[in-house]
């Protein structure tokens, strides 16, 4: 079937904390979940479950039902997608990506350690590790003058100590949208490897891949590096099913599986049960709506670019390799000031404010296009709008 992409339901009357966070007339591009109707398969998944009429516990650590199927579909995928052979033993259901970033954390039992992240990022990852009692240490990336980001090397080994624990990974990366290369991801585990430390791969926008790039699991590397690798996935942000909270871990280390069920102990009974329906409709059955998104965002992503350079000069953007979100150099357009507060109260747009991705974020946006083109249009021309009142 094909989905239209244009015509979104209008969500200010649902709970959508993206749409009810600012006053009404204020276009949101913050907080990454998608405008879109999700795939039917996952709609009509849901609806049988619902008119079942009883949602009790669901058994989210047995060896057999939807629990088995889920485990065995994405066994399949990763070896379809990556050629990265997985059992189902090695799967572990967790209600969301950050709980299973926050349950690793504590495995370690290294108070006194620290964990490595490559910063500006996810903001959560620089509190998680912190609220585990580690320190954290950055690995700043480097922006190139073009506005594209690479690995600082000498950082990046700089930031690793006898005290290092583990290494948070995000790739594709949030917000500057790498989709890290393999020979990256080698040297990334290498220095991993030759120091210790555990890496912790948040790979949860793996399935919003633009043209010309491929994303590659860390742990499908090689044994070795899988070894030492706890991989975090979610069908939450590809399929828009974030509310739903269910993602997984892949851990083919049998006893840092261990040290991660100990850390589960009180904290995780089980997963969502209709999120675990629709993760299953999701993978199973949503592969044409992802297609077909995929090509929306693009789209869209090739929009906000071509309009940040010719419309918005004085604004940087690279186009982001993965995900849907866009990262704003404001640095150069004449604000005063915090440029999402900027944009918030001159443009009435709101997104993320840079600076709480950490050291290198300052004075950077991100903006979520995964909505309408016509909301899309909308916010650019209104931000186009402000900054000639600034500059005017």
């Amino acid at each position: 079937m094909r989905y239209d992409f244009d015509h979104v339901p209008d969500r200010r009357p649902t709970e959508s904390v993206k749409w009810n966070q600012y006053e009404s007339d204020v276009l949101p591009m913050w907080v990454a979940d998608m405008d879109f109707t999700v795939a039917e398969p996952i709609q009509r998944a849901l609806r049988e479950r619902v008119e079942h009429g009883i949602f009790g516990y669901p058994d989210a650590f047995s060896d057999h039902g939807p629990v088995i199927e889920l485990k065995k579909i994405i066994m399949d995928r990763m070896g379809t997608l990556y050629n990265w052979m997985v059992t189902p033993e090695e799967i572990m259901l967790l209600p969301g990506v950050l709980v299973g970033l926050s349950l690793t954390c504590l495995a370690m039992e290294a108070p006194a350690g620290n964990a490595i992240v490559q910063t500006p990022v996810y903001p959560p990852f620089l509190r998680i590790p912190q609220a585990a009692g580690m320190e954290r240490h950055d690995a700043l990336l480097e922006h190139r003058s073009d506005g594209y980001y690479e690995i600082d090397w000498d950082r990046f080994e700089a930031a690793f100590d006898r005290h290092s624990r583990i290494f948070i990974l995000c790739n594709p990366h949030n917000p500057v949208g790498r989709v890290f290369r393999q020979d990256e991801l080698e040297r990334m585990a290498d220095t991993c490897l030759k120091h210790g430390v555990l890496i912790c791969s948040d790979e949860i926008h793996c399935d919003l891949i633009f043209k010309g790039k491929k994303h590659i699991p860390i742990a499908s590397l090689d044994k070795q590096i899988a070894n030492k690798t706890i991989t975090l996935m979610a069908p939450t942000k590809s399929f828009n099913i974030a509310g739903l909270q269910c993602s997984f871990a892949i851990v083919q280390n049998q006893e840092l599986r261990k040290k991660l069920e100990k850390s589960m102990k009180g904290l995780v009974m089980w997963i969502n049960l209709l999120g675990l329906i629709a993760t299953i409709a999701a993978y199973r059955d949503g592969e044409e709506w992802l297609d077909q998104v995929i090509h929306y965002l693009e789209g869209n992503r090739d929009y906000v670019a071509d309009y940040v350079r010719d419309q918005l000069p004085a604004v940087q953007m690279v186009k982001p390799e993965g995900t849907y979100l866009a990262w704003l150099d404001c640095h150069k357009a004449g604000i005063k000031g915090d440029p999402c507060e900027f944009f918030i109260k001159e443009a009435r747009v709101a997104m993320n404010d840079g600076a709480t991705f950490g050291a290198g974020g300052e004075g950077f946006v991100r903006l979520n296009f995964a909505c309408s083109w016509l909301v899309l249009s909308q916010a650019l021309e209104r931000m186009k709008a402000a900054l000639e009142s600034v500059s005017g």
